[in-house]
């Protein structure tokens, strides 16, 4: 199963530039990397990215981040996936640009790259 992480430009270039990252602003107060399912992935650009372009999505394969992945409750009672150690660049199947048209970000196929 692939899950997906949001950055701004400046928070992919980091974790480029590093190798792996504690995540954006929000991960860092919270003690962990905030990740989304597909499913999650519309509300969540909705919700914590609306109006914002430049926005990178990655992919991961959740069975790669195990042990340090966990399902918690979060928005609506939905079980959430929550990484506790850095993101590394070995964790990223796939990568590339979220475009936004009027009517908002625009995720497009999700099953690119294996889907694990």
């Amino acid at each position: 199963m692939q899950i997906f992480k949001v950055f701004r430009a400046p928070e992919w270039a980091q974790m480029q530039r590093d190798g792996q990252t504690l995540g954006a602003p929000v991960d860092l107060a919270d003690g962990y990397v905030h990740l989304s399912t597909a499913e999650q992935l519309p509300v969540t650009l909705s919700k914590h990215f609306a109006g914002e372009t430049g926005l990178i999505l990655l992919a991961c394969k959740a069975h790669d981040l195990a042990p340090d992945l966990r399902w918690e409750v979060s928005r609506g009672g939905a079980l959430f996936p929550h990484l506790y150690r850095p993101l590394r660049m070995n964790d990223i199947v796939w990568s590339r640009a979220i475009a936004t048209t009027d009517q908002g970000h625009e995720t497009g196929d999700l099953g690119w790259g294996d889907p694990g």
